[in-house]
């Protein structure tokens, strides 16, 4: 069995690791190329802590201030894991999608504590600040990274979609959905998705997918990556 993982490249190989475990072969087709544009941050004063959206954000923020003592409040595990590896000392985890992210600060950050300085891309998924804003909070949007689409699917995976012969895609983001889509209608090999299995993090990632002709798309339960392997091991694919 042939699985596709389209996330960037930093974050695709722990996500390749779980399905070599379930007994895939695994293709890395990046969507995106992710690059830091991280301007040292020298005005932390009334920050009370950071919000990080993606693990591209934690290592964004990383390279632009050498505090760690901060708190830094995730939206997922995935992000807080790789916060806490890169020396982050305090770090909280929504498990969840940016709705849940502003649930858990609303939870349990005050207001009056100080701004929250939010680790962000040039593109954003969701509108955290503006949440977190209405609700009272102070929230500085610093853009430290930016990702480019890639222009085409690559030789390889042109051919492997194209026969059919990938049996599972996973999709973490509604960028990078939309983009395999758009790649895939340019290349005119959508037809080969009718055997390919679409997996979603989320219902805002699944509408980016569908008007492709999968043989299934499937949403997660939650938007985290325990629920889409709980999906992926739903689909009575073969394992060794």
């Amino acid at each position: 069995m042939l699985a596709l993982v389209t996330r960037p490249a930093e974050d695709a190989e722990a996500t390749a690791t779980l399905l070599r475990q379930r007994g895939f072969q695994v293709m890395v087709e990046p969507m995106m190329t992710v690059i830091s544009q991280p301007s040292a941050l020298q005005n932390l004063v009334g920050v009370q802590g950071f919000l990080a959206t993606s693990a591209n954000g934690a290592r964004a923020l990383s390279q632009a201030t050498a505090r760690r003592d901060l708190p830094l409040w995730a939206v997922g595990d995935a992000t807080a894991r790789t916060a806490r590896d890169l020396g982050f000392e305090t770090v909280d985890s929504a498990n969840g999608d940016v709705d849940s992210l502003a649930a858990l600060v609303k939870a349990k950050v005050q207001p009056q504590a100080g701004r929250l300085l939010q680790a962000a891309g040039s593109d954003v998924a969701g509108d955290l600040s503006g949440q977190l804003t209405q609700a009272g909070y102070e929230v500085t949007r610093s853009v430290l990274y930016r990702t480019e689409a890639v222009m085409a699917f690559s030789p390889l995976a042109q051919t492997a979609l194209a026969q059919g012969r990938v049996d599972v895609a996973l999709f973490y983001s509604p960028r990078t959905a939309q983009i395999f889509t758009d790649l895939a209608l340019a290349a005119n090999i959508h037809t080969g998705l009718a055997s390919t299995r679409a997996l979603a993090l989320s219902a805002a990632v699944a509408r980016n997918l569908e008007t492709l002709p999968w043989v299934k798309l499937v949403v997660a339960a939650h938007p985290n990556q325990d629920e889409l392997f709980r999906a992926l091991d739903q689909q009575g694919f073969p394992s060794d």
